[in-house]
This record gives structure tokens, sequence and C-alpha cells, in this order.
């Protein structure tokens, strides 16, 4: 008999949803930091430039008060653990959408979206269903997704400019949940733990499951190397071989499972 689908973690509304808004606040007092030079240089992601960058983030959390506006599909269709793994289908659409964003005022851009969310999130409740391009999705785990959204493209930003924006620590927390319960999922089992503290501990891979004592395999990282991994912006070999990646054990080699997504 195959194994029971994994079931979501909750996640706090309330700090989800201020988490969402500070990791936004973040990227828009950097971005309104950087000369007209830094936001038309390369990033590590093809031709798009800085502007490009923060024109998808600004997309990402528009898309909240854009997707409450219509009219709520009536059955659920994705939920968190889907997530990853439907968004890949979508790339190229989401790509073409950013770039048809009007970033000339980055600054100006990014404060209009920020308004606009926070207004539509009052009132709004988790419950709400979303017409996503991938399925209809719940409003709580929606703005769960936006968390990872905003973290890795904060990494991105970062990584161009040098800007050095801080990581909310609810966002950073639940980006790193969800992608280490995403690994869970498409990998059940209990051979291996993984560990990124001080967020998330999973178990996962088929094999011997643990139940006390010191585990025979495992994995230990920092949110930040985890969340690098699991989006493809970090090779498992090169992040092990430079002490960033702890793995013990001979099944605690997890290159065959990632990236979780790209």
């Amino acid at each position: 008999m195959p194994p029971a689908k994994k079931r979501p973690r909750r996640y706090d509304s309330a700090r989800t949803r201020a988490a969402v808004l500070a990791q936004f606040r973040n990227v828009r007092e950097a971005v309104a930091a950087l000369t007209p030079e830094q936001l038309d240089g390369p990033t590590r992601w093809g031709e798009w430039t800085v502007r490009d960058l923060v024109a998808h983030l600004a997309l990402m959390v528009d898309s909240v008060p854009r997707l409450l506006a219509e009219p709520a599909p009536a059955v659920r269709e994705v939920d968190l653990l889907d997530w990853a793994s439907r968004t890949a289908t979508a790339a190229g659409r989401i790509d073409e959408q950013a770039r048809g964003v009007d970033a000339a005022d980055p600054v100006g851009l990014c404060a209009r979206v920020a308004e606009e969310c926070e207004r539509a999130l009052v009132g709004a409740a988790d419950e709400r269903l979303l017409p996503l391009g991938i399925g209809a999705m719940a409003l709580g785990d929606f703005l769960v997704t936006r968390t990872v959204e905003l973290v890795v493209h904060t990494d991105d930003l970062n990584a161009a400019t040098g800007a050095d924006v801080p990581y909310d620590r609810q966002a950073l927390a639940a980006c790193t949940r969800l992608l280490a319960d995403t690994l869970a999922a498409r990998a059940p089992g209990g051979a291996v733990e993984v560990r990124i503290p001080p967020h998330a501990v999973v178990q996962c891979v088929e094999g011997p499951r643990h139940t006390r004592g010191t585990p025979p395999n495992v994995v230990e990282t920092d949110p930040l190397t985890w969340i690098r991994l699991a989006t493809g912006r970090a090779e498992w070999a090169t992040e092990r071989d430079g002490a960033r990646v702890s793995a013990s054990g001979e099944r605690a080699d997890l290159a065959d499972l990632l990236p979780l997504m790209g």
C-alpha cells in the first residue's frame, strides 16, 4: 500500500501576513537606495537585469490583490506541497508577465504594490480560494508561497547588487519549512533526517526509520544554503565540499533529489 499523502503543516496566519509585508518592505527600502547603474546591471538569471528582478518581486506581491479581485473558484485544487512542482510548469508565463511590468520607477511601483496588497488583505479570509493559473489555492497557503518568492529573490537581489537586504525572520522560517516539507513529500520515508536550524527538521527517503538516539543518516545546513539548494541556486557537491552542508551516513546524499524548484 502506498504511503498516505503528507499533510501540509499549519502556519500562523497573522505571522505569515506580517512576514510578506515586512520582507517586501525590506526590498523596497533597498531598491530606493540603488543607483540607476545598479538597477540596469545584470543578475544571475540570464538576461534579467536588477530592474527586471524588482519587477518580478513586485508582480509576486501584486498577485495577492489581483487574485483577490477575481471571482473565487468553487473547489480547492492545489495545496502547499503541490505548489513547487506545479509552479515549474508556469515559469515561462511568469517570466513574460514580469517583462510586461512597467518598472521605469521601481520605487513607486513597489510602494503602490505594497499599499494595494496591505489593503486587499484586510478582512480577507485565509480559506478564500484564489484562481491561480496552476489551480485554485487558499489565500492562507498562497501567502506562505509568497514568502518563498520574496526570500529567494531577495537572495538574488543581494547577489546582484551586494545590497545586503535583510531577511524577515518569519519569512525566512516559512520559506525554509515549506521547501523542507516539499522534500519530505517528494521523497517520503524516515531514513534521513534533514536539519535546518533553527527553522526545520524533516525525515525523508525510503529505508529504515530512525526512532531513538542519533540518526544514522543526517543532513544539516543553514537556511539560506538550504534555500539555494532547493531552488537550484547552489550545487549539492559544491556546498558539501565547502562545508556549508554536513552529510553523514550512506543514505545522506540528496543530490538526486535537488533542486525542488528552479
